[in-house]
């Protein structure tokens, strides 16, 4: 039985997730990640969609209002790691705010000890949740965030 549909949507240079600036990102790549999810998770059908291009990211985040406007049963909730377009992207933002289902937004450092164009995020006030600079170990307790407050609804 599932109990929830959660997409995990990742933006751009998150495909480099584990081989880039380890330091900074650590090591575990973003399949091994979605191994981890879905183990810890076996209940939880989970899509993963990484883009570098915007417009991919909005047409992911506009996939539940359509199932919704059709009578489908839509995702339950989205794991966003906009990368980059968190500072820049008002585009992504109304997508954000006009998603049907709640929306976590997620960043593997801490943005606000980051450089300052950096610590403005366009998603912070739209999303239901923000989960930042606890590393990849932010997938999960962003899904963990998820499953809780699906149950309270």
């Amino acid at each position: 039985m599932v109990n929830g549909r959660i997409v995990i949507l990742n933006g751009p240079n998150l495909n480099w997730l584990g081989r880039r600036e380890a330091a900074m990102y650590g090591t575990q790549s973003m399949e091994q990640v979605m191994l981890d999810l879905q183990r810890s998770y076996p209940d939880v059908y989970f899509t993963y969609y990484q883009s570098n291009h915007e417009g991919d990211l909005i047409d992911r985040l506009q996939e539940p209002l359509e199932q919704v406007s059709r009578g489908l049963e839509p995702v339950t909730g989205v794991v966003l790691n906009a990368g980059g377009y968190t500072h820049t992207s008002v585009a992504l933002r109304d997508a954000v705010a006009m998603c049907p289902v709640p929306v976590v937004e997620l960043h593997i450092t801490d943005i606000s000890q980051r450089e300052a164009f950096r610590r403005v995020s366009l998603l912070t006030d739209v999303c239901a949740h923000s989960i930042i600079g606890h590393g990849t170990a932010g997938y999960a307790e962003s899904v963990q965030w998820l499953l809780e407050n699906l149950k309270n609804q």
